[in-house]
């Protein structure tokens, strides 16, 4: 395997290696346990063969500068969340072998709860709701890698994460507040950006019921989500109204540009609040009941870099610098929109274990009960009082899920699971036009997309004790799956307006093999195989929207993707101490690969298509080291991957070339010092090389807006038990103030501080 050269991964890999002292006897300190309560049942019952790492309450308040829930996930192996700011609501889970724009290759669950956008597979829309649990409620999160288990759909191709949340056995209660303070300069941009944060939990149990609810508000205040640029005309010209600003720069091509503002300066409001309800319906059987409501409201507005006599120029035929541009009146003011969200979500499980039987039925629902955005649709500065526009709502769009499964502990060594699921996923987009783009009524109708899909699936899995070291796992998973009701509407389609899509249909099997040897104790050397389907979604297939001047494009042909992924894992040690190698491979056929092509002035087009093959196969190596040192906390990883395309036959050029948005290097590390039980002091780093943001990777530049560069950012976590019952903490992430892209331009330094109460 053709590893990329690197000294700084190879230093990173060293450092981590020789964590791995010898493994003297470990006695863990009770008093600084977390203590679950409850774990997920649905855990234990699937019976994951996978390798896994995990986060703990206690390591999340530690380490982490956690205002959301996806914060929390920031240091683990290969893990990427692109989270672009606080309270970012298009934050996709990036993992060893997919890039930020493959959301639907990662599921993501609370207390079996999927949180997971399976609608689409991008990093807008169908990004994961992480606003359904605030950081506060958790009581860990383990993470499952590869699709090795049949319990899980194709769409854990890269990851699986479940956070468990707590629940109560006596009176518990909790109030938090922080502030967060970014400092973000960058061309004509230069501001300093608050955000607060305030949250409370509180819980009890009474007799067999237990209750736990809790409130979170975010206000939070951005830096640039986007930049306005104009392609630089090869000759110079006299023509147009003189005007002054803006910063000559490159693109991600190379071409020349001139970059004459900023947009996508969000302010956003959130709130949400949740109520989980555990009833004891008898000593073995448990009824849970988790409802969560997400209210966001965001107003993005926008910054011109260019000046004439009368003040800032947003449009118009311009001459900046000697050279004649053309700015269309929605270049600024296409980024400028207001959102309102309503969501809903409810969840019912049913759990319950008899002798050898442990068993769970759970149904989830996800609904978008109101989604709008109003985007300004005249020329700025006018368009700030109103005038014409256009409304997109996503009123109706969600989700259902069904589980039930069961595992059966049998006699000579085998545990068997077994489960059905159901999923169907409804799309709902109408963008409508309208007279004022502010306060407005919808007007008429010019743009829709519809559809649904739906996956049915039966699965079986039993891990085997073949003798005390071996454990052998197989397992296979069944689906049927379709797509139907299919629609698109524009009025400029001719010769007619509609589009009724024709109806899919596929049904796949997915066999899964693991082989883990426990040669003693301390050691475990695990071998796993698996094949899965990876369906495609209803917004790659039907979806057409405008966000902003961004475009994506459906594709009603799109086939399913198919990965065969191996992994060889050798561990030593577990829990609070271990040392993990992972050799992994990944070939993926009919690859479903999202990309974004470049459209003048700035803006974008996103669009998916099948790759005949991409095979993606690396290392990992993770270290875990508590009390290292007296006192002394040390963990960290290393990624190196080699993805390539290996065929297509629709465009041979792409062959050889590195899939999009996939580094060839992650790592992370993180040192916790205790210099008292009540004082933690943590330092924490994380680092990805450049990537590239189209298959034939045509984009050499890294350091602009719409790039994928390479990044080192270290933070800083300071935590302080004052009392038993109050709590503080001082934290700076990006301490280096490293400037960087992820398509879009990243949080600088930002300061924040925490207080907390608890009962």
């Amino acid at each position: 395997m053709k590893i990329p050269n690197s000294r700084a991964a190879l230093r990173a890999c060293a450092l981590l290696a020789s964590a791995a002292a010898p493994y003297a006897a470990y006695a863990e300190d009770d008093d600084q346990r977390d203590i679950v309560v409850t774990a997920q049942k649905g855990t234990s019952i699937e019976q994951a063969p996978s390798t896994k790492a995990s986060i703990t309450a206690r390591q999340i308040e530690e380490q982490v500068n956690a205002v959301n829930i996806e914060d929390t996930l920031k240091y683990l192996p290969s893990l990427v969340v692109r989270k672009r700011h606080i309270g970012d609501t298009q934050a996709p889970l990036a993992t060893r072998t997919s890039g930020v724009g493959a959301s639907a290759r990662s599921l993501i669950y609370a207390d079996g709860a999927l949180l997971s956008a399976l609608i689409g597979n991008n990093n807008t829309s169908a990004s994961p709701r992480w606003g359904l649990v605030s950081p506060q409620e958790v009581a860990r999160i383990d993470v499952l890698y590869g699709p090795f288990s049949a319990a899980y759909s194709g769409n854990s191709i890269g990851a699986v994460v479940n956070i468990t949340t707590r629940s109560p056995d006596t009176l518990e209660g909790e109030v938090n507040a922080g502030i967060s303070l970014q400092d973000f300069k960058q061309y004509g941009t230069s501001r300093t950006l608050p955000s607060s944060n305030f949250g409370a939990t509180l819980g009890d149990r009474f007799g067999p019921l237990a209750v736990f609810a809790s409130y979170s508000h975010v206000t939070s205040s951005s830096q640039p989500t986007v930049y306005i640029t104009a392609n630089r005309p090869a000759a110079s010209s006299v023509a147009g109204a003189a005007t002054t600003g803006g910063y000559d720069d490159v693109n991600r091509t190379g071409a020349a540009i001139r970059v004459i503002g900023a947009g996508g300066f969000e302010h956003q409001v959130q709130d949400f609040a949740k109520l989980k309800l555990a009833l004891d319906v008898t000593r073995d059987i448990r009824l849970t009941y988790v409802g969560g409501l997400f209210l966001n409201a965001t107003n993005s507005t926008v910054e011109s870099y260019l000046q004439n006599a009368a003040g800032p120029v947003y449009a118009g035929s311009l001459n900046i610098g000697g050279y004649a541009y053309t700015v269309a009146p929605t270049a600024f003011s296409g980024n400028v929109y207001r959102y309102d969200q309503r969501h809903w979500s409810h969840s019912l499980d049913l759990s319950g274990t008899s002798g050898a039987i442990d068993w769970q039925v759970i149904g989830t629902l996800y609904d978008f009960g109101r989604d709008e955005q109003r985007v300004a649709g005249t020329a700025l500065p006018s368009a700030t009082g109103g005038g014409a526009g256009t409304i997109t709502r996503l009123d109706g769009t969600g989700w259902y899920t069904l589980d039930a499964k069961a595992l059966w502990r049998a006699g000579g060594g085998h545990r068997i699971s077994a489960g059905y699921h159901r999923d169907r996923y409804t799309l709902a987009n109408n963008r409508y036009a309208t007279s004022d783009w502010i306060a407005g009524p919808q007007g008429a109708l010019n743009l829709a997309s519809s559809g649904k899909t739906q996956t049915q699936a039966v699965w079986a899995q039993d891990a085997w004790t073949i003798a005390e070291p071996l454990t052998l796992t197989v397992g296979g998973r069944y689906e049927w799956w379709k797509a139907y009701d299919g629609v698109n509407f524009s009025p400029t389609l001719l010769p007619t307006p509609t589009i009724l899509q024709p109806s899919r249909a596929a049904k796949r099997f997915s066999p899964k093999a693991a082989l883990a040897w426990t040669p003693a104790n301390d050691w475990k050397i695990s071998l796993s195989f698996g094949q899965a389907y990876r369906f495609p979604t209803v917004t790659e297939l039907y979806q057409s929207v405008t966000v902003g001047a961004n475009q994506q494009s459906p594709n009603p042909t799109l086939k399913p993707e198919r990965a065969l992924s191996e992994e060889l894992a050798i561990q030593r040690g577990d829990g609070d101490r271990y040392v993990r190698l992972s050799l992994f491979n990944e070939v993926i056929s009919d690859a479903l690969l999202s990309q974004t092509g470049l459209l003048p002035g700035g803006a974008s087009v996103a669009f998916v298509q099948n790759i005949d093959r991409v095979r993606t196969r690396g290392v990992e190596l993770a270290v875990v080291e508590r009390d290292l040192l007296p006192r002394f906390d040390l963990s960290g990883s290393v990624t190196l991957v080699d993805p390539r395309i290996c065929a297509n036959a629709a465009l041979p050029a792409v062959i050889g070339k590195r899939p999009p948005q996939v580094p060839l290097r992650k790592a992370t590390i993180v040192a916790t010092y205790r210099p008292t039980d009540a004082v933690s002091l943590t330092a924490a780093a994380r680092y990805a090389s450049r990537s590239y943001g189209t298959i034939d990777n045509s984009d050499p530049v890294s350091f602009t807006y719409q790039a994928f560069g390479s990044y080192v950012v270290a933070d800083l976590r300071a935590n302080f038990r004052v009392t038993p019952h109050w709590q503080m903490a001082v934290g700076v992430d990006n301490v280096a103030n490293r400037k960087y892209f992820l398509f879009h331009p990243f949080p600088q330094r930002t300061l924040s501080a925490e207080l907390s109460y608890k009962l």
